[in-house]
């Protein structure tokens, strides 16, 4: 008895109709329609590999490739029609080219199974969605950098176990996060060059046994190699768990920022302020401006990470090849892809409408934030570091016990804690003079930064091409 399972790619061998129930857990149809693109594009490369190899004649490879081009118009329009029977895209694609061109439809899968066919799909619709988040992350950086430019001159403290530490740059607080950011897009690269290996050809474990030229298809669906083992090559997904080690390194160093930018954004600090794009209001207290957007970012941090985790232990007790269980790396692969685009694309919004209120970041800082300076000026009156840091560190404990600032302990103060001190001292409590002094490479002087900016702008210049 012929059931509603006839259709399916597998089906020969079975007698009657599946479990509905069953039927529904096993299709993937409802999320991997998403590569129909890719789908199509792979069972176009194949099939000139056959009329190649001369297992399909020259007409049924232009009926085939047409009936494709007709179902890729059908998902382009949005009139292809997902019927009960499909189980896939696969199975999908290849039930409406047979509808559209007849039994030569038949032909397309010689040689080829769904272990092999899948694996293609998803390296091709990852690749093009390494590119598109590479290009989130370069407008991100772009954006980054553009304002640490812009806003060179605003000092702030910088912070250190949640403490004020020394006096920097509001921009150098920026280009570190940027910094982190651009190692993210240059791992995208490499992974990138790891999921462009072709495992078409690979058939379901042991190979393709009709000679199919498998550097033609290498060439023809632009990868950049072919893959050395098909059972690897079937039963891997190495790729898919390096992306998504990647979405949740990426969203740590965006997590990170968030936090930051939560912080500042409070009315204990009221360093800056979000844009009403980007921020909501309370049901109940009026006066409130929350920032969702900053919140979210954190939070989809948590979400990636759950993707990741859950798809390593789904994989650490398999045997070798394909086995069902791997189902699972298409709704981890999108919905990391999916998230990660949401956040780099908010984050950019927020970085770029965000207000810096310079004056409130200035009147934060403190002289004992300068206590450092105050044991820099005896190391160049050829102090040892460790004796001059003792020494600023009774200057410092001395204020304490006074309960006034560093800088108004006088210079028979600071001579109890060194008699090298002198009336020059009084250059120490300058913020801009700290912050300039910074100036090797990687520092926080104006110099400095803007060698990063330039840096970062070169390297903006190479990656975007």
């Amino acid at each position: 008895m012929a059931g509603p399972e006839g259709n399916k790619l597998w089906s020969g061998r079975f007698v009657g109709d599946i479990d509905p129930i069953m039927d529904k857990f096993n299709a993937s149809i409802s999320y991997d329609r998403r590569m129909w693109s890719a789908d199509i594009q792979g069972s176009k490369a194949y099939v000139k590999a056959l009329e190649k190899a001369k297992l399909v004649s020259e007409s049924e490879m232009e009926d085939i490739l047409q009936g494709l081009d007709k179902v890729s118009e059908e998902w382009s329009g949005g009139t292809f029609e997902v019927k009960s029977t499909d189980e896939d895209i696969h199975t999908a694609n290849e039930r409406r080219l047979k509808e559209l061109i007849g039994p030569a439809a038949g032909k397309l899968h010689t040689g080829r199974s769904r272990n092999d066919q899948v694996v293609t799909d998803m390296r091709l619709w990852l690749r093009d969605a390494i590119s598109a988040l590479k290009n989130d992350v370069i407008q991100l950086i772009s954006t980054m950098v553009e304002r640490a430019a812009v806003e060179i001159d605003v000092l702030f403290p910088g912070y250190t176990h949640m403490q004020r530490a020394q006096p920097i740059r509001w921009s150098h607080w920026i280009l570190s996060h940027t910094v982190a950011l651009s190692r993210d897009a240059e791992q995208l690269d490499e992974i990138r060059s790891r999921v462009n290996v072709l495992p078409l050809g690979s058939g379901a474990i042991a190979g393709n046994p009709f000679d199919i030229d498998r550097e033609f298809l290498c060439t023809e669906l632009s990868f950049d190699t072919v893959s050395i083992n098909s059972m690897d090559a079937t039963g891997q997904r190495d790729f898919v768990v390096e992306f998504l080690f990647w979405a949740s390194l990426c969203l740590t160093h965006l997590s990170k920022m968030a936090e930051d930018l939560l912080l500042y954004s409070t009315k204990e600090f009221s360093f800056l302020s979000l844009s009403d794009a980007y921020s909501t209001g309370s049901s109940l207290m009026p006066q409130k401006k929350n920032a969702d957007s900053l919140e979210l970012i954190r939070s989809k941090a948590g979400r990636v990470f759950g993707r990741c985790a859950g798809f390593m232990m789904t994989l650490k007790g398999l045997p070798s090849t394909y086995n069902k269980d791997l189902q699972e790396d298409k709704e981890a692969m999108f919905d990391c892809y999916d998230t990660v685009h949401a956040v780099l694309l908010v984050t950019s919004g927020v970085m770029s409408t965000l207000k810096v209120d310079a004056s409130t970041m200035q009147a934060a800082l403190s002289p004992d934030m300068l206590a450092t300076d105050l044991a820099y000026y005896l190391v160049r009156k050829g102090v040892p570091f460790r004796e001059a840091h003792g020494c600023s560190g009774k200057a410092v404990l001395l204020a304490e016990s006074k309960n006034i600032p560093l800088n108004q302990l006088t210079l028979q103060d600071l001579h109890t804690a060194s008699p090298l001190f002198e009336a020059d001292v009084s250059a120490v409590w300058d913020y801009t003079s700290s912050v300039e002094q910074y100036s090797a490479p990687g520092g926080t002087a104006r110099n400095s930064v803007l060698a990063q900016i330039e840096h970062l702008r070169s390297w903006l210049a190479k990656h975007r091409k």
